[in-house]
C-alpha cells in the first residue's frame, strides 16, 4: 500500500496543536521589573506573530504560527491581569517585593526576594509569592524565625 493512503500525521500537524500555557488562578502581583518583562515577553510574541503571518505560508510552517498565537494569548492575558504592587515601604516588614536575608542553624547564608510567578526563578532568588518559602515569610520582621521544608531560618535582614 501506498504511504499516501496512511493516516500517519506529520510533525507539523501535531505540533501545531499546542496546548495553552497554564493560566494561574493566583492574582498576577507583579514587581515594576516583573511588568517590564511581561511588556517585554508581549512585544517579543507580537512580533513572532507578526514575522509568522509575514511568512507567507503558514500552512508551510504551521508550528512557528501555532507557538506565537500560543505566546501571544499567554502574555497578552498575563499582561491584562497583571497587578502592579508598589516597593515595600521598608518598615521591616517582609511583603511582596522584599528581599530577605535568611540565616539557617548551620550558618548557611541565603537571600531571596519575593515576586510574582512569572518572574520566578529560585536558582537567582526569586521565589514566587504564592511558594511555601514566601508563604512562611510575608508578615514576618527581622529576628524572626521560620520553619521552611523542616529546616528552621532566622530572618536577618528584610529590604
Amino acid at each position: 500500500m501506498s504511504v499516501a493512503f496512511t493516516k500517519e500525521g506529520d510533525s507539523e500537524a501535531f505540533a501545531a496543536d499546542l496546548p495553552d500555557r497554564p493560566i494561574s488562578p493566583h492574582p498576577n502581583l507583579v514587581t515594576p521589573e516583573g511588568l517590564a518583562a511581561l511588556e517585554q515577553a508581549l512585544a517579543a510574541a507580537r512580533a513572532a506573530y507578526a514575522a509568522a503571518q509575514a511568512a507567507g505560508d503558514i500552512a508551510a510552517d504551521r508550528t512557528a504560527m501555532a507557538r506565537a498565537t500560543r505566546d501571544l494569548r499567554y502574555y497578552g492575558a498575563r499582561r491584562g491581569s497583571a497587578q502592579l504592587v508598589d516597593p515595600p515601604r521598608g518598615d521591616g516588614v517582609v511583603r511582596f517585593g522584599s528581599r530577605v536575608r535568611l540565616e539557617a542553624e548551620d550558618g548557611t547564608a541565603l537571600a531571596y526576594r519575593i515576586v510574582g510567578e512569572d518572574e520566578s526563578d529560585p536558582a537567582q532568588g526569586l521565589v514566587a509569592y504564592i511558594a511555601p518559602m514566601a508563604r512562611a515569610l510575608i508578615g514576618r520582621m527581622a529576628g524572626d524565625t521560620v520553619t521552611v521544608a523542616g529546616r528552621e531560618l532566622e530572618i536577618v535582614g528584610v529590604e
